[in-house]
């Protein structure tokens, strides 16, 4: 198949998760495109995997670079030249407003148009696509995708209640290389971020409010009362950085805290790691955990949308109320001082990212996906030339 895969390409989930299913579809055999405005952050080379810059121009009558239009340009170009059969947009704004004027665009020309399919990720529905500024468009171009996937059944339901749109919805969870995501063996990296202390506790994100690293520092601040050895590592980049700083050096803790800023190497930073905090306002699946689960560290997170189709509370890591962050903390601590329980956990979130969300789970539901809707623009055709 030929496959155009629209993305961002930040740091975020959606850029990620877009990232690497065009990379594993690239393995498979298929020819894949990634659209996006610049080279996604975790893009490696790959034999049958191009990427296409969308160039915005400003002009001065614009308020804004028309980065929709410039996109949906590019969605146009792209197709005819490659012959798109799919054009699957990660995240709804602007991505599947863009992918559907591309679609309108090609069809009115006379010429076969790609199916759109849109994944809905998250803030861009329960953030940016339910304010009201947006919400009657997303809605128009999700109902008019020809087919859309969620990344949890707690975005399905968030999507239904937020934008009242009524077309079927399948949930395709987030998934991970787990050759790729497996815990190493640490090398002097450990020793290293340690700096004498004897446990890493680790919080990975693009630090925006959602990620609530202000919690994390409180919740590590609880954990250092109770285990002076322990050091925290802030893994990523955003607005919130600054208030992670502001916080640490209140609490007289800065001196007990890394910076690492943005990693391509998440894996070599996880594989040290003791303890992975994600006290998140919302997750629409969370990501992060996952990546975490998959090195063999527990993560205490939030109980919040999609983290509990994703961790099992007292077997695969500990959940509990956003605002309950002594018990994060409390459960952090237990993790840390109970070998046998942090080795149980570990042991038993590495086998769920194994039984339920590697690569080779979940990209296969993709393919059965956009296999349905070329089968089906297949008999529309035939169908067309026969009357």
């Amino acid at each position: 198949m030929n496959i155009g895969i629209v993305c961002y390409a930040s740091v975020g989930g959606s850029g990620v998760v877009a990232t690497e299913l065009a990379t594993a579809l690239a393995e498979r055999g298929h020819q894949v495109h990634i659209i996006s405005s610049e080279a996604p952050f975790r893009l490696r080379d790959q034999a049958g995997l191009t990427f296409h810059r969308v160039e915005t121009p400003t002009y001065p009558l614009f308020r804004e670079p028309q980065y929709l239009l410039s996109l949906a340009n590019k969605i146009v170009q792209v197709a005819r030249a490659q012959a798109l059969d799919i054009v699957h947009a990660h995240y709804a704004i602007p991505h599947a407003a863009a992918a559907y004027l591309a679609r309108q665009i090609i069809a009115d020309s006379g010429r076969p148009a790609p199916a759109v399919v849109t994944t809905l990720h998250g803030t861009d529905i329960t953030i940016v696509g339910s304010d009201p500024s947006y919400t009657e468009t997303v809605a128009y171009c999700i109902e008019q995708s020809d087919a859309v996937t969620a990344v949890s059944e707690s975005l399905k339901a968030d999507t239904y209640r937020a934008l009242g749109v009524t077309r079927d919805i399948e949930v395709i969870p987030n998934f991970l290389d787990c050759a790729r995501h497996a815990r190493r063996a640490p090398g002097d990296l450990r020793d290293q971020l340690l700096q004498g202390a004897e446990h890493l506790v680790v919080h990975m994100s693009n630090f925006r409010p959602v990620k609530r690293v202000d919690a994390v520092i409180e919740i590590f601040r609880h954990i250092r009362a109770e285990e002076a050895k322990a050091r925290l590592l802030l893994v990523g980049d955003g607005p919130d950085v600054h208030l992670a700083r502001e916080r640490l050096s209140t609490a007289g803790l800065m001196g007990s805290a890394e910076f690492l800023g943005e990693q391509l190497d998440i894996v070599s930073v996880l594989s040290v790691a003791d303890l992975f905090l994600l006290p998140s306002s919302q997750e629409s699946f969370g990501l992060a955990a996952l990546e975490a689960m998959a090195c063999g560290v527990p993560v205490v997170a939030s109980r919040v949308g999609g983290l509990p189709e994703v961790i099992e509370h007292g077997r695969t890591g500990l959940l509990y109320d956003p605002e309950d962050l002594a018990g994060m903390a409390a459960g952090g601590l237990m993790l840390l001082r109970d070998s046998a329980l942090h080795q149980r956990i570990a042991a038993a979130a590495r086998q769920e990212v194994v039984e339920k969300f590697c690569t080779d789970v979940v990209v296969p539901r993709y393919e059965d996906c956009y296999e349905r809707l070329i089968g089906a623009a297949a008999r529309g055709a035939s169908a067309q030339t026969s009357t």
